[in-house]
């Protein structure tokens, strides 16, 4: 038998995440596999934003969701061969133990050539993150050259990869974040024009000053107040590309979370404002890893991991990445 550990959601969110939501549990699986089986063992696992939103439509009582690199120990599937790389979204578990055939493309694939780049980036920028970036920015608000683009949460595992692919397409880019230290890393490392600290800048002054003459493309990572100054800011025909609303997601009632009203912006600069959830494109999937990994290769794409050590600290990564402690992905090394 195969001894493993997950983490279940034992108690559902209300307002800031706490250990009391998760209970450690042991199990035992076979160390066999029967016609169609793959066992997976996890090498590293995914904390992203979108877990703490997601997970209100989930009772108590279930596995954590999220996604893992993990390489198969045992193997009855000739896809999946012994010792290979894999995505699935396993949820917060060590072992998994699974038929392939039974779950649909957005769930598991096997690893791409990384052309020597770290596994673990088939989480962040070679991953889900890289994709939402590529696709969101790319499809969405089609930046043009010599355009401003900004983007809220700029120094996390999407926002990073968004300004950077903006500046490729010849754009201006204005990133915020929560840290002097972020913004620093983002113009200094990652060559944004400008990056703000939201917490402690004036978003109004800091726009009249980074982009005197409007913004054109806004991805938005974070919603709340910050995204309708930005959007109060935007050029005739901008566009707007909501990702996410990561200032929300730990208030213990949503509806009462205010921010300036949007529609004269949206009207009067005749704004396009689209939503998205990154497996749209999941018929296109390997193409963004694929131009992202091009870009790594050639020095136009840089990428940053906070790097957890240890599965039982996976709650504890968690909250740190819902507090904003990480720069680039955040990620749990079992």
């Amino acid at each position: 038998m195969v001894s493993g550990k997950k983490f279940i959601y034992a108690k559902a969110f209300n307002g800031q995440p706490t250990i009391e939501n998760f209970r450690l549990e042991e199990f035992q699986l076979p160390d066999t596999v029967k016609d169609g089986e793959v066992l997976f063992k996890a090498e590293y696992l995914s904390v992203d934003p979108y877990m703490r939103p997601y997970m209100a439509r989930y009772p108590e009582g279930v596995l954590m969701i999220g996604e893992q690199v993990a390489r198969v120990l045992k193997s009855a599937h000739p896809k999946y061969p012994e010792g290979s790389l894999v995505c699935g979204k396993f949820g917060w578990a060590t072992h998994t133990l699974i038929k392939p055939d039974e779950k649909d493309f957005s769930t598991l694939f096997p690893l791409p050539d990384l052309k020597g780049q770290p596994t673990s980036y088939g989480l962040g920028v070679l991953g889900m993150p890289g994709n939402t970036a590529y696709f969101g920015l790319l499809e969405i608000c089609k930046p043009k050259e010599g355009e401003t683009v900004v983007v809220t949460g700029a120094a996390g595992a999407v926002g990073s990869v968004v300004g950077q692919i903006a500046k490729i397409k010849g754009c201006k880019v204005i990133g915020f974040a929560g840290s002097q230290e972020k913004c620093d890393y983002l113009v200094k490392d990652l060559g944004f024009d400008y990056a703000f600290n939201y917490k402690t800048d004036d978003i109004k002054e800091s726009l009249k000053k980074a982009a005197p003459k409007g913004v054109d493309c806004y991805f938005d990572n974070v919603g709340g107040e910050i995204s309708s100054k930005i959007i109060g800011h935007m050029n005739l025909y901008g566009r707007i590309s909501v990702c996410g609303a990561i200032s929300a997601y730990n208030s213990k009632n949503v509806t009462l979370e205010l921010a300036p009203i949007l529609q004269p912006s949206m009207v009067f600069q005749q704004l396009k404002m689209e939503g998205f959830v990154v497996t749209r494109w999941a018929d296109r999937w390997f193409e963004g890893i694929q131009q992202n990994l091009k870009w790594i290769a050639e020095g136009k794409l840089k990428y940053t991991e906070t790097v957890t050590e240890g599965f039982l600290n996976m709650p504890q990564a968690f909250f740190d990445m819902l507090n904003g402690k990480n720069t680039g992905k955040a990620i749990v090394k079992v």
